[in-house]
């Protein structure tokens, strides 16, 4: 795992950002955390969004000052579209406008561990954050990149729509919502507003160590059926979902990127 991460951390980052703004929601802990210290890196200036993980949210707003950058604190619960309202006055206040957002918000269900488990209270939880959270930040954000005449939007969605989830299948059914967002709304607000999603495959952040299953066989199972050999944690994949919003994808839009190492194996 040391050889891993030194390897990572002597890539180079490109600064993609220099001048912009980035808004990433749930960027209190794990990928969102990786992704707001990656585009301050690059040299954006960041809106850290946090629900309930506040002293996670003002580690990330540090890792953004140590990089040189503006940061702001920003709280919402992405499933109540007042909410929403409000946290985009603050951010368009402070920053004057907003190139990126990335929604990396989602309920992947963590403490369940079958199907079995299931009920209607988790089903509503899920796909309240998943689909209808995820709808309310495109709709009101993407709104006013339009009205500023430009901007880039990136979900983060889940390599579960190809293979499914025997585990949670409603969490599949929130990220596949996730891409009939991305492409009804790519069509929307094309060509000044580019939505696109991108789903990373498994990802080692501290919630997923500390898993029940994570740590009785599946963690070696999944090593075995990906061919890269093995799991990275999610700064190896912050630079890969800002692709999507950098000018080198200035083409793409409404378009499914999948990183997992080639678990998944997509045909054409």
């Amino acid at each position: 795992m040391t050889v891993e991460k030194e390897t990572v951390a002597e890539q180079p980052v490109w600064r993609r950002f220099v001048g912009r703004t980035v808004l990433v929601t749930g960027a209190g802990t794990g990928f969102g955390a990786a992704i707001a210290a990656r585009a301050a890196q690059e040299g954006a200036d960041v809106a850290v969004h946090y629900r309930s993980s506040r002293a996670g949210a003002e580690a990330t707003v540090e890792r953004v000052r140590a990089a040189g950058r503006d940061a702001i604190l920003v709280q919402a619960d992405i499933s109540s579209w007042d909410q929403i309202k409000r946290m985009a006055a603050e951010v368009f206040d402070r920053f004057g406008r907003l190139d990126v957002l990335v929604n990396n918000v989602g309920d992947v269900a963590t403490e369940q561990m079958s199907w079995r488990d299931i009920d209607e209270a988790v089903i509503d939880r899920v796909l309240s954050v998943d689909i209808k959270g995820t709808m309310f930040m495109i709709h009101e954000f993407g709104s006013r990149m339009l009205d500023q005449g430009q901007g880039a939007i990136v979900n983060i969605a889940s390599t579960v729509v190809v293979r499914g989830s025997p585990r949670a299948p409603q969490y599949a059914a929130g990220k596949y919502g996730i891409l009939g967002l991305t492409k009804s709304y790519a069509r929307i607000f094309a060509p000044r507003v580019r939505v696109n999603a991108f789903a990373p495959g498994f990802i080692e952040t501290e919630a997923t160590l500390r898993r029940q299953d994570w740590n009785t066989g599946r963690r070696e199972q999944l090593i075995a059926q990906t061919p890269m050999g093995r799991i990275p944690g999610p700064d190896e994949y912050a630079g890969a979902a800002l692709f999507l919003a950098s000018d080198d994808a200035a083409h793409m839009t409404g378009n499914f990127m999948i990183d997992d190492g080639g678990y998944s194996m997509i045909g054409a």
